[in-house]
């Protein structure tokens, strides 16, 4: 090929194709935080479907994508209409999932609990159309790269401006969702904090879908489909398995992309966030959004460096060196709230009695915090850019031009995995005695048994920063049960209702021993509950 023929073969898009189309991504990212960080505990508090079910029905309606993925990435693959390949995929699919998100949200709860095997059904139903909108909104952001640009000095620019699209989509949610949760009584659990977050995040995705496809309008024709706009033949369905299997550098990235969205959809769950910040500091509404923000900051400048090092060195090279940071960090994070609690210099302290108070420990937890996630946020989209290089060195190798499998193939691993978070919680959670997933408005309860032993949470003050010292942390206690009168123990929680806040503190051992050595807890809006 000569040099002119090369350079007509590169094909470049324009600024505000850029920027625009990966809001498409920005769009999926709602529904993200909508359903998959709120539909177990919708599931299991809303409609008291119960624990163990909720979690693992996100992971085992996955397992249908492994029939419903290749058919839509198929079908996209043989789409060549008036409104392009991409475009109609990501209209409709956005509507699909409005659609069974406003049912599901706003008209299930509706079902009387006399009539659980309806609940079930509508909430299988419902969340496997989900699923398949899902799928088809998802796919484009991943296949329409190969038509929007295949210059390697462009493609590492999605992620940056990705994540204007995450924060338009994710960030907005995750900041909303909290301050929508004060206004009703049982925060997460209540029914009408799912019926007033949908809409709102409805009209979100819809907004950011329609910027999207004007970014990809002028892209999405004939002319920049496969080397050139060459036509190839179409691909038999029984043929893909065969390319999949060629295609080597595709595998490697399936599996670098699932480790990356395992560990940021378990590090975001809602309720690992709320038995954080909340069960374990004691302070979820003053750590929860000041977290976040620390976390977005600090990944500006490596999104920066990111897109620098995958410019010079490769986007393969630049994943590996930041994703190498952030679990550095992430080790020291871990080995820190190993020692929660065992001292008084071991706990966050920001502002004490006499003003600006702050320890070693809050100092190393803000820096190994703030510079992981960072780190792990500017390199969790970098495999999606990869995608289309996959897709092309597809093209290149065979000649089959097959975006649709190549980003469908993809998704289905993606949502495997980051479906698989939510059964991982689920059952933690289940381990540790509990019925119904915790919110950070569910009472703090001062005794939990596990096998035979106590964890006690002293939190006397439920405030960070105001006695820091008292702080003791998590630690078991192994006094037996049998033969202290002076123990009392609230009913366990029922599906959706949790007991009042505060109550369970004044129910607790108000005489007898008990009543010596566990001291009174004051009212907590933000602990989580114990169920014995």
């Amino acid at each position: 090929m000569s040099e002119n023929a090369k350079a007509s073969s590169v094909n470049r898009a324009k600024l505000y194709q850029l920027v625009l189309f990966p809001l498409n991504n920005g769009a999926t990212n709602v529904y993200y935080v909508l359903v998959l960080s709120y539909i177990a505990t919708f599931g299991s508090n809303v409609l008291a479907l119960g624990t163990l079910f909720a979690s693992v029905m996100v992971t085992a309606m996955r397992l249908c994508d492994a029939i419903t993925d290749p058919i839509i990435g198929a079908l996209m693959d043989r789409t060549n209409g008036k409104f392009g390949k991409f475009r109609p995929f990501m209209a409709i699919g956005n509507l699909i999932m409005a659609a069974s998100i406003l049912v599901l949200y706003g008209i299930t709860p509706m079902i009387p609990d006399t009539m659980m095997w309806a609940r079930y059904a509508a909430f299988v139903g419902l969340y496997f159309v989900w699923v398949i909108g899902y799928t088809f909104q998802t796919s484009c952001t991943r296949s329409g790269q190969t038509v929007l640009t295949n210059d390697p000095k462009q493609r590492p620019l999605f992620t940056i401006f990705n994540t204007v699209g995450s924060l338009l989509g994710m960030g907005v949610m995750q900041f909303l969702a909290p301050i929508l949760a004060k206004n009703y009584e049982g925060g997460y659990a209540s029914a009408g904090f799912f019926r007033t977050l949908a809409p709102v995040g409805i009209v979100i995705s819809i907004l950011l879908t329609i910027l999207a496809i004007i970014g990809i309008w002028e892209k999405d024709q004939p002319k920049y489909f496969g080397i050139g706009g060459e036509k190839t033949e179409k691909v038999k369905v029984s043929e893909y398995l065969q390319i999949i299997r060629e295609n080597k550098p595709m595998q490697r990235l399936m599996i670098a992309g699932a480790g990356t969205k395992l560990a940021l959809s378990i590090a975001n769950n809602t309720t690992v966030l709320c038995m954080l910040y909340g069960c374990m500091m004691g302070a979820y509404d003053g750590l929860y959004l000041p977290m976040m923000v620390l976390g977005y900051a600090c990944s500006v400048p490596f999104f920066i460096l990111s897109v620098r090092t995958s410019q010079k060195k490769g986007q393969k090279a630049s994943l590996t060196k930041y994703v190498s940071v952030a679990l550095a960090c992430y080790v020291g994070v871990l080995v820190l709230l190993l020692l929660w609690g065992h001292g008084d210099a071991f706990h966050l302290s920001l502002l004490g009695e006499n003003g600006l108070s702050i320890n070693l420990y809050t100092i190393l937890f803000i820096l190994f915090f703030g510079i992981g996630y960072g780190a792990y946020y500017a390199t969790a989209d970098m495999p999606i850019p990869m995608v289309a290089d996959c897709s092309d060195y597809e093209t290149y190798r065979s000649g089959n031009y097959i975006p649709g499998i190549m980003g469908t193939l993809f998704s289905l691993v993606d949502k495997l995995v980051s479906s698989l978070s939510a059964t991982v919680v689920g059952i933690a959670v289940s381990f540790v005695g509990l019925e119904s997933l915790p919110t950070q408005y569910d009472p703090l309860h001062p005794r939990h048994e596990l096998g035979g032993h106590r964890a006690v949470l002293h939190h006397p003050d439920g405030g960070l920063g105001r006695h820091p010292h008292r702080h003791e942390g998590l630690h078991p206690d192994r006094r037996e049960d049998e033969g202290d009168p002076g123990r009392q123990r609230l009913p366990p929680r029922r599906g959706g209702q949790g007991h009042e806040a505060g109550r369970g503190h004044s129910q607790v051992a108000e005489h007898g021993p008990a009543a010596r050595r566990v001291p009174q807890l004051r009212r907590s809006s933000s602990a989580c509950a114990g169920v014995e």
